[in-house]
């Protein structure tokens, strides 16, 4: 579920203090808070711990993996009203358009690179997106303020080196993706899905249903945490209203959205064992993007004066 910290989920959850009236019951539909945004989920188990109700919600339309324990003050009424806010959430998170609020939203609270991904390889990756700017991705961070279990991901180091290219051919060679991609991000899952199906037809709706929160999570954070400044209006040319980024953009920004995962994560409450089933289903990704990695990256980029010119060009 896409999530991202260009927002604190306590500022709205006071909120939806104040719209939610009385309890919720066993089998209600309600909206739940998930990071910043709210998802319509069906109450299941309500428990009182300490004088205080929790309830166990499940997120309609999404496997059961993420499923949760939360606080009263995660859940709204399924009402007209709410519905709009969630709506506006949504939109919000997705627009960014403003290049100072676009700044703010993506400000970190404090964090510190506790999940590595092999810090030795990817230090100057790691620096120099700090000095560019908090709110771009860079490797792997855990929040402070998150759960004690936390997601540590190995990239293979093949994909180590393609992050920091990927760095270097945006930040100090001025260089972009030519968009759009082939394969775009909707093509790498389905030829993953293709992939293990073939070798275990089996797992084919756990993987599906994991490939479609990966692409739900690309979709939102995109423009709020993968991005380099560089690339923004290049975003803002290319993604026009009802056109998915996955449909766009390819293995590139997709490898991105890895680095982030353990911090996008950390706003799950999922149990141990689901936690490192999960972390193995995307370690397995990972080995087939390098398995496939001529075929999916770009070995060099366009310069983004020539992008420009081309562009030009084409509407002359």
């Amino acid at each position: 579920m896409g999530s991202s910290k260009d927002d604190s989920p306590a500022d709205s959850n006071n909120e939806a203090l104040a719209s939610n009236q009385g309890f919720f019951s066993e089998g209600e539909r309600v909206l739940a808070y998930h990071g910043p945004l709210l998802y319509e989920a069906k109450v299941q188990k309500v428990e009182n711990l300490d004088n205080q109700q929790r309830y166990y919600v499940h997120y309609l339309g999404w496997n059961k993996n993420w499923d949760e324990w939360v606080d009263m003050d995660r859940l709204m009424k399924l009402t007209e009203e709410n519905v709009q806010k969630q709506q506006e959430l949504e939109k919000n998170l997705s627009a960014d358009k403003n290049p100072k609020s676009g700044r703010s939203a993506q400000t970190k609270p404090k964090s510190s690179n506790d999940t590595k991904v092999d810090k030795e390889d990817l230090r100057n990756y790691a620096a120099g997106r700090g000095k560019k700017r908090k709110g771009d991705y860079g490797v792997e961070e855990k929040d402070t303020g998150s759960t004690e279990k936390s997601m540590k991901i190995q990239f293979p180091s093949t994909l180590k080196k393609q992050l920091v290219d990927d760095r270097e051919f945006v930040t100090q060679l001025g260089k972009l993706v030519r968009l759009p991609r082939n394969p775009n991000v909707d093509d790498i899952l389905k030829k993953y899905l293709d992939y293990r199906s073939k070798k275990d037809s089996m797992v084919a709706e756990s993987v599906g249903e994991i490939l479609k929160g990966i692409r739900m999570y690309f979709d939102k954070t995109l423009p709020v945490m993968l991005l380099y400044k560089r690339e923004r209006q290049q975003y803002h040319d290319a993604i026009t209203e009802n056109v998915s980024p996955s449909t766009v953009y390819g293995a590139e920004h997709l490898l991105r959205l890895f680095v982030k995962m353990p911090e996008l994560l950390s706003y799950v409450n999922m149990e141990e064992e689901t936690l490192t089933q999960l972390q193995q289903k995307l370690h397995d990704f990972l080995k087939f993007l390098q398995k496939n990695q001529s075929a999916f990256f770009l070995s060099t980029y366009d310069s983004s004066k020539g992008l420009e010119e081309t562009d030009e060009e084409q509407n002359d």
